[in-house]
């Protein structure tokens, strides 16, 4: 077992990551993964498209070129391309990180102007992807544990609005759309616990499709755009054109930056629900997988890809880390980028029928954070740290007009719970880590004692000699 995996549990996985399941499970499985992920795939370009003013056929060809570019990039993260892809794992997506700078730059240079920006920003994420190794050493336990917990808890939310029939739902906190939650989430756990091989596996998905059949006969299935899809439908490669302009992809550049920080959290958390120590050479890899996608993404008439932290709760819940079940579910994705008609029928599952499962799923994974923080050595400094970056990151998730006077540059840094949270975890270890501390300046005993060190780095400074703790601590 190597260092990094020191820390963590012997998790009993029904499969492991290198696992490879039947094709009749992988299919079930990756469906499990798709219905986590399915509503975060398609909510981004519908809100892009609504702010936009698109018409139905434009936000239709939209949805499709976006499962489809999800599907593909996937299947690349997950089953690798050469040296691209981390080979865990992990189900990619669109991400809330760039509603923000596409309805900016949508609202001037239209479609056109989105694609290109999403195409020639996704190469800072890939120029980055070959900076892990020092970006790896600011990840121990402590931070990751935070981050890996911030995820589950900034999730949280969503799915307690999806079990109370979705935010800004006219019956919201109606007593049958919790009781529906109620019902899902209490026979998810049921067979989770007390299931037998497959059916602890595919607590999830049949969770959710009991739930879905419980809803048809109460009229909260609404059949009309499953009637109205089409039944293929083909993207086309830059159908609606492409325009790059400068100001428009440094609109994109923070977006891009905040989800490398979110996609090695995310990897992290991954390889920690898996029972695997990621190297730096795996995250490195997921990252350019990330800007892989997302060029993907922009030929195809789409957005930006990253990974996506719902899936994380799906292994943490099922035990299945099986690289393959992933693959699966992107080609999956692919498939359902060419058949609208069934894409919508994923789409109608109800809010409340999502919030039953959610709710166990991202509790989970804020559990596995919760234990990987159980590993370290829990003391008035990490107390402090862990205990400010969930403070602030949750602070931002329930307050989002807390940062509503910031700069729109640094206000797309913040705007994310995990983001945030994963930044302030990094400086305050960087500065006040113990490990970091005891092994570059000594045990400092006294604030008097901190004094002088801040002193004596300030008269090294001042003759030339200083660097910061974190440079010798990371390069």
């Amino acid at each position: 077992m190597s260092n990094e995996q020191g820390y963590l549990d012997n998790i009993k996985l029904v499969y492991g990551v290198d696992d490879n399941p039947s094709i009749s499970k992988k299919i079930i499985f990756g469906i499990q993964h798709i219905f986590a992920a399915f509503g975060g795939i398609i909510v981004v370009p519908l809100v892009i498209a609504s702010a936009l003013g698109l018409d139905v056929k434009t936000t239709t060809a939209l949805i499709s070129a976006t499962i489809l570019a999800s599907g593909l990039a996937t299947i690349i993260q997950a089953r690798g391309v050469g040296k691209i892809g981390s080979r865990v794992a992990c189900i990619m997506g669109t991400d809330f990180t760039f509603v923000s700078p596409s309805i900016s730059v949508g609202t001037v240079l239209g479609l056109p102007g989105i694609i290109g920006a999403t195409i020639l920003g996704a190469f800072l994420e890939i120029i980055l992807s070959f900076f892990i190794k020092p970006l790896m050493k600011l990840f121990p336990p402590l931070v990751t544990g935070t981050v890996v917990c911030l995820i589950g808890l900034t999730l949280l939310p969503v799915a307690i609005d999806w079990a109370a029939g979705g935010s800004g739902a006219v019956n919201y906190g109606d007593l049958k759309n919790i009781s529906i939650a109620g019902i899902v989430l209490i026979i998810t756990l049921i067979l989770n616990i007390y299931g037998k091989g497959m059916i602890s596996s595919a607590s999830i998905l049949i969770g959710m499709i009991i739930g879905y059949i419980i809803c048809i006969p109460l009229g909260m299935v609404d059949f009309t755009s499953i009637k109205e899809a089409s039944w293929v439908s083909i993207p086309r490669i830059f159908e609606y054109g492409v325009k790059f302009d400068l100001k428009a992809v440094l609109a994109f550049l923070p977006a891009y930056f905040v989800t490398t920080i979110e996609t090695v959290g995310c990897l992290k958390a991954v390889g920690e629900s898996s029972n695997i120590g990621m190297k730096e050479e795996q995250v490195g890899a997921g990252v350019l997988a990330d800007g892989i996608g997302s060029i993907i993404g922009g030929v195809l008439g789409s957005f930006p890809n990253t990974s996506f932290s719902q899936n994380v709760g799906v292994i943490s819940l099922t035990k299945v880390a099986s690289r393959h079940v992933a693959v699966m579910a992107g080609f999956i994705l692919v498939i359902l980028g060419f058949l609208p008609k069934i894409s919508a029928l994923i789409t109608e599952i109800p809010q409340p029928v999502l919030g039953g499962v959610g709710i166990v799923m991202f509790g989970t994974v804020a559990a596995s954070g919760i234990k990987t923080l159980s590993k370290i050595e829990l003391n008035d400094t990490n107390l402090l740290i862990i205990a400010t970056s969930i403070g602030l990151g949750l602070g931002v998730t329930f307050r989002p007009e807390f940062i509503g006077q910031l700069p729109e540059g640094l206000k797309m840094v913040f705007s994310s719970g995990i983001s945030i949270g994963t930044i302030t975890a990094l400086v305050l270890n960087l500065l006040f880590g113990r490990k970091n501390i005891k092994k570059y300046a000594g045990e400092i005993t006294s604030p008097a004692h901190f004094l002088s060190l801040l002193k004596t780095q300030y008269h090294l400074f001042s003759h030339g000699y200083w660097q910061p703790w974190f440079f010798r601590c990371c390069w």
